[in-house]
């Protein structure tokens, strides 16, 4: 049953960040603490396109750290159906096979919506729909130790072809589009889940908006 949310205002944040930032690990501490039942959570990463098109060694070698790889249009649709009350189907990616899976993830609405990736503030579409715009920044360094991990043990990538992806891709894609979107924030949070303070601030907010003691505009 979707629920109707035409006479209430539906918040919507974005958590941004480089690639091994932290800004999942943040985006989990804000779902822990207000609460998954309140949030609808729509991470970037589901939206890539699926290329079921293409033979697998292709798929491997496309650029997923462009704007181009991300059906962001779909998420720009999802957004606004759950702003309109309307719940959506989240597509599903398999990050080990380079496409999406059949199944998908029902998602209602909800007073909170947030949305993470590392591109989000890149695409103006996305932006605009931001009531709160957070970026986790982290040094390079830390970011490519984690995500060598990540994609090592989560994602049955190796070493090498990790460190082949950073240097040709994932890099100079950082530069060109996720530090440069960093002006487009409104709140800069170093080190990510880590600070504590800038999470306890961040909660603070979401919870006074959630319950109302403060105008939502403010």
């Amino acid at each position: 049953m979707t629920k109707d949310l035409s006479h209430t205002k539906t918040t919507v944040i974005g958590i941004a960040g480089g690639t091994g930032s932290g800004k999942t690990t943040l985006s989990d501490l804000v779902l822990e603490n207000i609460g998954r039942d309140q949030i609808a959570y729509l991470p970037h990463d589901a939206y890539y396109r699926d290329r079921k098109d293409l033979p697998p060694e292709k798929r491997a070698r496309l650029n997923y750290d462009h704007p181009d790889s991300l059906e962001t249009e779909l998420m720009v649709r999802h957004i606004q159906q759950l702003q309109a009350g309307q719940a959506v189907e989240m597509p599903v990616y398999d990050f080990t096979t380079h496409s999406r899976k059949e199944a998908t993830v029902h998602i209602t609405p909800k007073r909170l919506i947030l949305v993470e990736g590392i591109l989000i503030f890149a695409e103006k579409s996305l932006r605009d729909l931001f009531d709160m715009k957070i970026y986790v920044d982290t040094d390079p360094d830390l970011r490519f130790i984690r995500r060598l991990t990540r994609d090592i043990e989560e994602r049955g990538r190796t070493v090498q072809s990790v460190i082949g992806q950073y240097l040709q891709t994932v890099r100079p894609m950082h530069l060109e589009f996720v530090e440069a979107s960093k002006r487009y924030a409104d709140i800069i949070v170093p080190e990510g889940g880590l600070n504590t303070v800038a999470l306890d601030m961040v909660i603070a907010r979401l919870q006074f908006l959630l319950n109302g003691e403060v105008p939502l505009d403010n």
